[in-house]
C-alpha cells in the first residue's frame, strides 16, 4: 500500500517541479519514473547529497550525478522516447552556433 502512495506523492511533487517543461517531455519523464522508480529515487538521493556538499546549485548537482546513470536511463526509455530525444537534440543543435550564440 505505501509503495503506491509513495509513488503517487512522488508524481505530484515531480509535476509541480516541471510546470515549465513541455508536456511531451513531462510525459516522457513520468513514463520513465513509472518503469523504474528505484533508479530515480537513487538519482534524487545522490543529487540531494551533492546539493548539501556543494551548495544550492541544483543544475550543477544534476550535471554531476546524471551522467553516472545515463546508461540506466537509456535502458528505461522506450524506442519512441529515444527517437523523441534524438529529434529534440538535433533540433536544438540547429539553433545555436558552436560559441553558444543563436543562429539567425
Amino acid at each position: 500500500m505505501f509503495g503506491k502512495l509513495k509513488q503517487y506523492a512522488l508524481k505530484k511533487v515531480l509535476k509541480s517541479q516541471m510546470k515549465n517543461v513541455p508536456a511531451d517531455q513531462q510525459q516522457m519523464i513520468m513514463e520513465m519514473l513509472e518503469k523504474d522508480p528505484a533508479l530515480f529515487e537513487k538519482i534524487a538521493r545522490e543529487t540531494q547529497e551533492e546539493l548539501k556538499k556543494n551548495g544550492n546549485n541544483q543544475m550543477a548537482a544534476a550535471m554531476k550525478v546524471l551522467p553516472k546513470y545515463q546508461k540506466e536511463i537509456m535502458n528505461v526509455m522506450s524506442p519512441e522516447m529515444k527517437d523523441k530525444l534524438i529529434k529534440m537534440q538535433i533540433g536544438s543543435q540547429g539553433k545555436f552556433n558552436p560559441n553558444g550564440s543563436i543562429r539567425q
